[in-house]
């Protein structure tokens, strides 16, 4: 009967190729080339994902090697269908001029019990090997994956969230349209809160709103680096950068007034406004005392604290990263791609749960 099956596939008579392997199934199914056959059924219904998995579990098991080899060819076949498949659909995405903006799909993180399928899963979208798939899948906090055309990150995006990944993506002109307040100090934080602040035209003033507006914040620290002398081959005096201090960075995000009011502890001025209880000491005392305020006034609202985490996944994106205008004002000599890199993780928190 396996002779008949092959002859009806040979044929592209799969209605008669479907009646003989289910009668195959109900005599013998556990044999390799039934199995082989179910799984060509489902190829050719378009139920890929059901035959790669079936084609894989033979090469895993099966020693005949005509029989691998056929299972290989399968997959090959696979492989080569969604590749036409996809570029099809960017292809087409292309058409619509919106879909050409630049943008930035991020991988969220998977743990649990649940890892090792979404690691298997993912493998199988992407078509990497599963050593792969672990290192990329992050277990903390975000990673940015891709970054390129919003049209093309929506079709990798949704084949992923379809396969059980959790990944998000966002355009760069959705991102750069949120509006930024640098905040100089508050002016009251009870019963609701009033800010002085400055637009990113340096025009001050102020901002009032009630605390429940503030939906989410998000914390983060960025180096300030410092040029020293170090001694270089046979001795010779090299000027080298290296990490003075730390700036850290609180922004408090506001969905409905579509804006982030942006705390930096180098520029906040703690002489002014809300006195906060043992605010007299240095400016890092200063700060967490500020900090242990908002938490007081916002003891329910989500903080996002995984920002280093996500920093250490763009050593590949510095450039699109870098298009991103950071509204951080830190004395550099020369342009740290670290401070486009938290405006882009806040700006996507803000879309992300807006």
């Amino acid at each position: 009967m396996l002779d008949q099956v092959a002859a009806a596939f040979e044929r592209q008579d799969y209605r008669e190729a479907d009646q003989l392997v289910k009668e195959l199934l109900k005599q013998s199914p556990d044999d390799p080339w039934v199995q082989f056959y179910l799984g060509r059924l489902r190829e050719v219904s378009g139920k890929g994902s059901a035959a790669e998995e079936i084609y894989r579990q033979l090469l895993r098991t099966s020693t005949n090697p005509k029989l691998v080899a056929q299972a290989r060819q399968g997959l090959q076949r696979l492989a080569t269908t969604e590749k036409e498949r996809r570029q099809q659909a960017i292809a087409y995405a292309a058409t619509n001029p919106a879909n050409n903006s630049p943008g930035f799909m991020i991988l969220e993180a998977v743990t649990g019990e649940v890892r090792n399928t979404v690691i298997q899963n993912f493998a199988r979208v992407m078509k990497v090997d599963a050593y792969t798939a672990r290192g990329v899948v992050p277990s903390r906090g975000w990673r940015l994956y891709r970054a390129g055309p919003i049209g093309e990150l929506q079709i990798y995006g949704r084949e992923l969230r379809d396969a059980g990944v959790p990944s998000f993506w966002s355009a760069l002109p959705d991102l750069q349209k949120i509006q930024v307040f640098r905040v100089n100090y508050f002016q009251t934080t009870s019963p609701n809160a009033a800010v002085v602040c400055q637009k990113e035209t340096n025009q001050l003033g102020m901002l009032a709103f009630d605390w429940s507006e503030v939906k989410q914040r998000v914390e983060g620290i960025l180096p300030i680096f410092s040029q020293v002398v170090d001694l270089g081959y046979r001795d010779r005096p090299e000027w080298k950068e290296q990490v003075e201090d730390y700036a850290h960075f609180c922004d408090l995000h506001l969905p409905a007034r579509h804006c982030i009011l942006r705390i930096h502890d180098g520029k906040y001025d703690f002489d002014q406004g809300t006195v906060v209880q043992g605010q007299h000491g240095t400016i890092r005392q200063r700060w967490n005392d500020l900090i242990a305020d908002l938490n007081q006034h916002l003891p329910k609202t989500p903080a996002w604290i995984d920002f280093t985490a996500f920093s250490e996944t763009l050593d590949d994106f510095v450039t699109p990263v870098s298009r991103l205008k950071p509204h951080i004002h830190l004395s550099r000599a020369t342009d740290c791609y670290l401070d486009s890199a938290f405006h882009l993780y806040s700006t996507l928190v803000f879309l992300k749960n807006q």
